[in-house]
């Protein structure tokens, strides 16, 4: 692509405080750095990936508050983690994570897991405890 041709979609999902940068032909044949505030295409596969993030949040959310899961599972989906992460962050097994995302055995946490949850979720145990 030429340097001319790089796309400059200014409706994207950044708002045009973020440019990648792509590499276009310059008119001497040489490969160059280009700023590019966006593709339609990139943009609308990128608002249909937040979207489904954003759903599976809000699913998660209304689980908590309907007793299903703990918080513990709310939050891994707000900050796009998959249990193995999880259970890296908290120092405990993969199994331990999950059963910790049941209700009855999240409310008998101790202080000192609930603080290593908060410390992977960059909450406080409050936050961690009640869902907003």
């Amino acid at each position: 692509m030429k340097k001319e041709e790089v796309p400059q979609d200014s409706d994207n999902l950044h708002e045009g405080t973020f440019k990648q940068i792509m590499y276009a032909v310059d008119n001497s044949g040489s490969y160059v750095q280009v700023q590019s505030a966006g593709w339609e295409p990139e943009n609308i596969a990128l608002g249909q990936a937040w979207e489904e993030v954003n759903q599976r949040i809000e699913a998660a959310r209304q689980r908590v508050l309907t007793g299903e899961i703990s918080p513990v599972a709310y939050y891994m989906e707000k900050n796009i983690m998959d249990l193995p992460l999880l259970a890296n962050y908290v120092g405990k097994f993969q199994w331990q994570v999950k059963r910790h995302m049941k209700p009855a055995v999240f409310r008998r946490l101790s202080q000192k897991m609930l603080q290593r949850y908060a410390d992977a979720f960059k909450i406080s145990i409050s936050d961690l405890q009640q869902i907003k």
